[in-house]
């Protein structure tokens, strides 16, 4: 993700602080019903053994290395468990994939003296979080993240990471091959199709690093790392159904590299872009393909969709030309996270977000856009929520910023007729950010009262939210957890967790956060039936807290966490579904003694009513 780069540079310092000081207030500030009410946090502490939750650092599991093309040797640690660049260890990676140890990668070929680095480096974080689960297989997912060689100079591919066992363990995994010739390769989504192929859509992107270590995203492209590449693209990576090694990738389409779109560095910032894939069997349009991104062209996003037909042996048909999404005249010009579904009619569903730059990013909108004629025709539905008071650029005590504020999905079971549609969303109009939940049934045309998702009693920080249904029509709300205090001084969670390395946070210089409130992160889970009656109270899905600073990937005074979180669920009827997420954690369980960004994967029992 790049919108916060995006602003600062168009906005700058002085003006995105206003932001913070907007007069303009939430609907949301009148503190909407939680309709389970609060619980203590030593219920919320306990519930993740009591649900029977399983924790897995999937990430942690093996060994990957690749030949970036822009090299960074910045190394700010130890503290922050920073570690800087490092070269792939003697033994080589574990993964299978191709590291560029025989030499440059094909996309590679045309860099500039200089460019690509010499040799293999070690992958060391993985930020940001996406999950898929196969139809064919619901045994079978694949995850997908930020693979980093530097969190210093926020250098990284996209990698996935595959299991077959129902996330037990994650044997394949490695960066996915095909865009190295970029200095980053980011936002990881993915879709499946009924074939059980996966698709995987990119945002490869160049930048290089001025003297004082700044990203220069429009050096001119004769000075670009890798002329012989486009400077931004939107494009699609398939795994298809069967594939074993980590190297078993279709990158190309008609002999050429899968691209959606390309832009050039002057005036474009493509992002955010996101997959869906038509898999219901009563569609007209079953196994069609829908990208959708963001081009933030001359300071304004400027949302687009695109389609193909997938086939069953991985390939697919031509994209149609890129096809700017309507929206409504009454709202500021300029729309991102954009969340295509797919109802089982065939409707294509995506909410978009309005932030009004004429006023500064003050408040939010949410919208709804429709398509009922397979992506060829689009229309305005409605508005979802507007005047949401949008959480601040860092969050409270920490320097890691804000990541994607909404989230959309609709039920497979329809209510009264219709098929349900969901929308989740931040909102920062108490001060705090909390998490709320409204619902459609009637094709999106009303919503229903936001309800408080989080049920914590004491206001801290409660955010990136992110939802599925199951088959049944459960809704799921996943996000990221702030309630609990940082672990004690001396504890052997404080040891686990890292703390002592926790010391160049400048918004608390020198001082480890033992004991710290609204400062160290779990992940959550909150269920609902289909009209948001819920299921229980919120249940604490990460067994142990993390220290969001650490390892963290930096962007100018800011670091990331990611701002995609996975969340999906496997099997079908009302009993025998199981949901898994995927989250970012920096915690050693004994796998992970450098405090690295990993890859947390949880899976739950779906409850029932």
């Amino acid at each position: 993700m790049r919108t916060r780069r995006r602003l600062s540079l168009l906005l700058g310092p002085a003006l995105l602080g206003l932001s913070l000081l907007s007069p303009f207030s939430s609907s949301a500030a009148t503190a909407p019903a939680l309709p389970q009410g609060t619980q203590t946090d030593a219920a919320y502490a306990a519930s993740q053994a009591a649900s029977h939750v399983t924790n897995v650092l999937a990430t942690a599991q093996r060994t990957s290395c690749y030949r970036p093309e822009v090299p960074y040797t910045v190394n700010s640690g130890p503290a922050g468990a920073y570690s800087g660049m490092t070269p792939c260890p003697a033994s080589g990676a574990t993964t299978g994939e191709d590291t560029g140890a025989a030499g440059p990668y094909a996309t590679q070929a045309g860099s500039n003296p200089g460019y690509p680095a010499a040799t293999p480096m070690l992958v060391k974080g993985h930020s940001e979080s996406d999950l898929r689960v196969d139809p064919t297989d619901p045994s079978h997912l694949i995850g997908a993240s930020k693979w980093v060689v530097s969190a210093e100079g926020y250098n990284h591919l996209l990698g996935f990471f595959e299991s077959h066992d129902g996330g037990r363990t994650w044997p394949v995994q490695g960066h996915i091959p095909g865009y190295e010739g970029w200095t980053d390769n980011t936002d990881p989504v993915g879709a499946f199709d009924t074939w059980g192929n996966y698709y995987s859509l990119l945002l490869p992107y160049q930048f290089v690093y001025d003297p004082n270590g700044t990203h220069d995203f429009i050096p001119g492209t004769a000075q670009e790392a890798n002329p012989a590449v486009p400077s931004q693209a939107i494009s699609l990576s398939v795994r298809p159904h069967g594939a074993t090694t980590a190297t078993q990738w279709i990158t190309t389409h008609n002999g050429r590299p899968d691209y959606v779109a390309t832009y050039d560095s002057i005036g474009n910032g493509p992002d955010k872009q996101w997959i869906a894939v038509d898999t219901n069997p009563d569609s007209a349009h079953r196994n069609r393909i829908y990208a959708m991104w963001v081009d933030f062209h001359s300071k304004t996003p400027v949302p687009y969709v695109a389609y193909a037909d997938a086939r069953p042996d991985g390939s697919h048909t031509d994209w149609s030309a890129p096809q700017a999404l309507p929206e409504p005249p009454s709202t500021p010009q300029g729309a991102t996270y954009l969340l295509p579904h797919v109802a089982p009619d065939g409707t294509v569903y995506t909410t978009l977000t309005n932030s009004d730059p004429a006023h500064k990013f003050c408040c939010t909108t949410i919208f709804l856009d429709a398509s009922h004629d397979g992506g060829r025709t689009w229309s305005t539905v409605s508005t979802v929520q507007g005047n949401i008071t949008p959480p601040p650029g860092s969050y409270a005590n920490t320097t890691f910023r804000d990541g994607i504020e909404d989230t959309f999905t609709l039920g497979t079971q329809p209510v009264n007729g219709h098929y349900p549609l969901y929308s989740a969303y931040e909102d920062y109009g108490t001060g705090v950010v909390n998490v709320l939940l409204t619902a459609s049934y009637d094709d999106g045309a009303t919503w229903s009262a936001p309800v408080r998702v989080n049920d914590n009693a004491a206001p801290v920080d409660e955010f990136q939210p992110n939802l599925t249904t199951g088959p049944d029509g459960t809704v799921s709300v996943a996000f990221y957890d702030r309630r609990l205090p940082c672990p004690a001084a001396g504890s052997p969670e404080a040891t686990a967790a890292g703390l002592a390395l926790d010391t160049a946070n400048a918004k608390s210089p020198g001082v480890a956060p033992y004991g710290a409130a609204n400062y160290c992160v779990n992940t959550s889970i909150q269920f609902y039936d289909p009209a948001l009656g819920p299921i229980g109270h919120n249940t604490r899905l990460s067994a142990h807290a993390f220290d969001p600073q650490l390892d963290s990937p930096v962007e100018g005074s800011s670091t990331f966490i990611g701002d995609y979180f996975g969340n999906t669920i496997a099997g079908s009827g009302v009993s025998g579904t199981t949901d898994y997420t995927t989250s970012v954690t920096t915690y050693d369980d004994g796998t992970n003694p450098d405090h690295l960004q990993q890859q947390l994967v949880t899976s739950i029992p779906v409850p029932h009513k």
